[in-house]
């Protein structure tokens, strides 16, 4: 065991301790803090009988303290180390008091990266973190090295981190909520774009950019910087950085970084551009999937060979609920996007498909402005279909758009979620797509992305 983990693991016995939150991150957690013997309290905003099974059956097994419901944290005073969970914000009024009084506030995502002992990459941005954070492990493995997936998706790994060698490497997708006021970076930092998300969490934009760009602030000077050159506020970001940076690119033929250049990939370095891999042998579909993969090639060309990486891409089939084929149906195809949760995905989803369109959009508001998303939908789509609560937002964004331009387009509003395919079904036409990309959350009808688009597969493949 690494050292750093020994002092913490001795550090922890019969420590007060805190856990916020009974998400996916802090359950092996408590497992983890009864075998340290700490003094465990678990705070959640639910009520008692809303807290799932499994976590109440610990919490009675290992006999801790608990306090649940709307004013849960009121009960959060005198503790040694406080484990928030990614959605309860370090800015909380009970958090910041019980800093001051000198206790630790972290989370097992930053006690993870404290305490590894081998290289880490991590991979934030606004859109495509998902896909190219599963890409750089499927890459990584390929190169015969133990890789382990953590962060937003994958296993929580620090209650692993006995397990984990030095000649591995973790592979973490970071989100904006786990970044707030992370005191250490990844060896490896990606930043896919930045645009306008969360802000009905974030006190304003500047937070969730500054949030951000702690996933390289606190970078050394042999740590790697990944940044898309084509995104102002990532290109910006090099004032900032501490180590060196890689641009990807796939706007500008950039002298050094790696581009996509018509319908190739490319690595540049001093002037010379390098064929990596041609766009008809990758699977994935648009041009935001072609600067994912790009940057993956950045985050791993300086330590895994081309051709290890080439393999790797070729063979990488995408992540569900991302631009997914679902069936044909009498010459239609149907294509799911439940992860297009904001107008720039839904806007990369438009732009992924020659076909006609008949996109499905809306979904719970997270205030974002949906003008930028008129223009590609009057452009591109031939019928448009809403759902949710942003329908009238969209709505509104599109007739203004139509009206300015002298067009017309079908649109259809829809109550029940099941009508949205019943709609499609009708007015889909052979050789159009049906995408399915909300532009929105999901949390109005549905628990997460996920559960809204395996909800939206098992309708549309009960079509006949």
């Amino acid at each position: 065991m690494n050292q750093k983990l020994q002092e913490f693991n001795t550090y922890l016995k019969n420590r007060k301790v805190a856990v916020i939150g009974l998400g996916v991150s802090n359950l092996p957690l408590l497992d983890y803090l009864y075998k340290m013997s700490s003094n465990v309290t678990v705070f959640d905003d639910r009520d008692t009988k809303q807290i799932p099974k499994e976590a109440m059956d610990k919490i009675t097994k290992y006999a801790f303290g608990f306090s649940f419901g709307e004013n849960n944290l009121e009960k959060l005073v005198g503790f040694d180390i406080i484990f928030r969970s990614p959605s309860c914000m370090p800015t909380k009024k009970e958090l910041v008091l019980e800093e001051q009084r000198g206790a630790i506030v972290t989370t097992e995502i930053e006690m993870l990266m404290e305490m590894a002992p081998c290289k880490i990459i991590g991979i934030t941005g606004s859109d495509g973190k998902t896909t190219t954070t599963s890409l750089i492990y499927e890459i990584v493995k390929k190169a015969g090295i133990t890789a382990h997936l953590g962060g937003n998706i994958g296993y929580p790994l620090f209650t692993k981190l006995a397990q984990i060698n030095e000649d591995d490497v973790i592979v973490l997708e970071l989100s904006s909520f786990q970044l707030m006021n992370m005191a250490v970076s990844p060896d490896i930092a990606v930043i896919t774009n930045i645009s306008p998300n969360h802000l009905n969490i974030h006190k304003d934009y500047e937070e969730y950019i500054e949030a951000k760009k702690n996933i390289f602030k606190n970078q050394k000077e042999d740590g790697i910087l990944v940044l898309n050159y084509d995104n102002e506020i990532t290109r910006d970001c090099k004032k900032e950085a501490n180590g060196k940076v890689v641009y990807f690119s796939s706007k500008e033929k950039l002298e050094d970084g790696v581009i996509v250049d018509k319908d190739v990939i490319k690595e540049c370095e001093d002037r010379l551009r390098k064929h990596i891999i041609s766009t008809k042998d990758i699977h994935l579909r648009g041009m935001h999937n072609y600067e994912n993969v790009s940057a993956a090639i950045a985050a791993t060309k300086s330590f895994i060979d081309i051709d290890t990486i080439v393999s790797a891409i070729k063979e990488f089939k995408g992540v569900e609920h991302r631009i997914e084929f679902i069936r044909e149906l009498d010459g239609v195809k149907w294509y799911n996007d439940s992860i297009g949760t904001s107008p720039t995905r839904t806007m990369a989803g438009l732009n992924s498909f020659d076909e006609g369109i008949v996109l499905i959009a809306g979904g719970y508001d997270k205030h974002l402005d949906y003008e930028p998303l008129a223009k590609p939908i009057v452009e591109r789509v031939k019928t448009l279909i809403l759902i949710g609560q942003t329908s009238e937002k969209i709505y509104e964004a599109v007739t203004n758009e139509l009206q300015e331009q002298g067009k017309e387009l079908d649109i259809y509003k829809c109550n029940e979620f099941s009508e949205i395919v019943e709609v499609a079904r009708k007015v889909a036409k052979s050789g159009q797509v049906v995408l399915f990309s909300p532009a929105s959350a999901s949390f109005d009808l549905f628990k997460n992305f996920a559960e809204r688009g395996d909800k939206f597969k098992e309708l549309v493949n009960k079509l006949d």
